[in-house]
């Protein structure tokens, strides 16, 4: 697959932990509002701009994109984004608690994007698709990048295991959700034997986490390849922002699940159709030890349910998709029973990052707020990339990854 090394724009290192901002995609309006709220760098002016506006104005309209770009331009001009010197590529640490994370941070070929070389496991809502394209364009840049994964190469880890141990980062910083982020400038000669690696030995990567902004950074670059007639495919355009993980650094959470009712069953009967799907053992387990249960509260009890079980899960699964415990949970229960027909659309679920614990679980069934939950054990990267080559569809809300990346800290441009 082909990377390469970008000159694109980064914060002055007394600004990043001020830029650095959160995924615009995890947060809502009115959470944006008040992160940014006092901090007048913070890129969220730029990647959720709706904040600065109105509040009656729709995140949608054409007003919105124009501040973005204006905000955009403010942050150059005041200094606070500074145009590299010459292309490069960067590592990225980031430490959560116990867990650490490294990926380089380089731009990849739009076109191995468009032919599955970058494969994807998640189909994408036009709505918000569309809102990014109208972002990118606006700016030229891509300012959030996209997590992708890769399988683990042992030269690509020498190389960058080197420079993280020995240089000192351009920028070190905790944010105020207690994760450390890291950044370390790669030397030229650095970026030319990764550059090599990839291309020779490094046949696909994997969107993780930002199909939206991938499909719209390619997006963009297509129109403005169709509209130059001297394309040469090596412009600026035809490159997208993304962050590369070796698989075995990430760290996925579970994804789990709570829902508002039982459909009519009484407690017994719910209970007693759960039985006759999956074993059920009542006891004071909340999180599944391994795949194949889960852990469901109902009222003020726990259960464990094994959810592949002898006699009645007879063969080896039709594809890597019914593999999964979340589509198990899925198709044996929660659509049969609860009537969750399609998880994506209905209202009578809701999705719970493993990020918040099973205590939010509890908060939200003893507030009445849901009638049963369900907590997972989490997907696999192998899971993920069996499923991406399989080129299949992975069910909504299956994998939950920590820590996120932050938005600003690297920003490419398409001029």
């Amino acid at each position: 697959m082909r990377l390469r090394s970008f000159q694109g724009f980064v914060p002055t290192p007394d600004k990043a932990a001020a830029v650095a901002a959160v995924p615009y995609d995890v947060v809502n309006r009115e959470e944006s509002k008040v992160l940014a709220t006092g901090n007048p760098v913070s890129l969220l002016h730029v990647d959720r701009a709706e904040i600065d506006l109105p509040d009656d104005v729709n995140a949608y309209d054409a007003s919105v994109y124009a501040r973005a770009s204006e905000n955009f331009q403010k942050l150059q001009h005041d200094g606070v984004l500074v145009r590299e010197t010459a292309p490069t590529m960067y590592l990225y640490r980031q430490i959560m608690g116990s867990h650490a994370q490294t990926g380089l941070v380089a731009v990849c070929h739009i076109e191995d994007y468009e032919n599955d070389i970058i494969r994807k496991h998640e189909k994408t809502r036009k709505v918000k698709e569309d809102d990014r394209t109208r972002l990118v364009d606006a700016l030229s840049a891509n300012t959030g990048p996209i997590f992708l994964t890769y399988r683990d190469h042992a030269g690509v880890l020498a190389l960058t295991k080197h420079c993280e141990t020995d240089d000192t980062p351009i920028n070190d910083f905790t944010a105020p959700d207690g994760i450390r982020h890291q950044v370390w400038r790669l030397p030229a000669d650095t970026c030319a034997k990764i550059t090599y690696l990839f291309e020779k030995e490094i046949p696909l990567a994997y969107v993780a986490d930002g199909h939206h902004r991938s499909a719209s950074a390619a997006r963009v670059g297509k129109e403005r390849r169709e509209k130059n007639p001297a394309h040469t495919g090596q412009e600026n355009y035809n490159w997208f922002l993304n962050v590369l993980f070796p698989a075995s650094e990430l760290k996925i959470l579970p994804y789990n699940r709570v829902v508002r009712d039982l459909n009519g069953h009484t407690l017994e009967q719910f209970l007693q159709s759960v039985s006759s799907i999956f074993n059920m053992i009542p006891n004071n387990k909340k999180e599944p030890a391994q795949p194949g249960q889960c852990c469901m509260l109902l009222g003020s009890q726990w259960y464990q349910l094994d959810m592949k079980i002898a006699g009645r899960d007879a063969g080896d699964p039709k594809s890597p998709v019914d593999a999964l415990d979340v589509e198990i949970l899925q198709s044996r229960l929660l659509a049969p029973v609860l009537a969750i027909d399609d998880p994506r659309t209905s209202e009578r679920i809701d999705f719970i990052g493993g990020i918040r614990g099973v205590a939010e679980l509890e908060k939200l069934v003893n507030a009445g707020k849901f009638a049963v939950a369900f907590s997972m054990y989490p997907t696999t990267v192998t899971q993920l990339m069996d499923i991406a080559d399989a080129g299949q569809i992975m069910p909504p809300k299956s994998t939950w990854f920590e820590p996120k990346l932050r938005s600003g800290l690297f920003i490419h441009t398409l001029d």
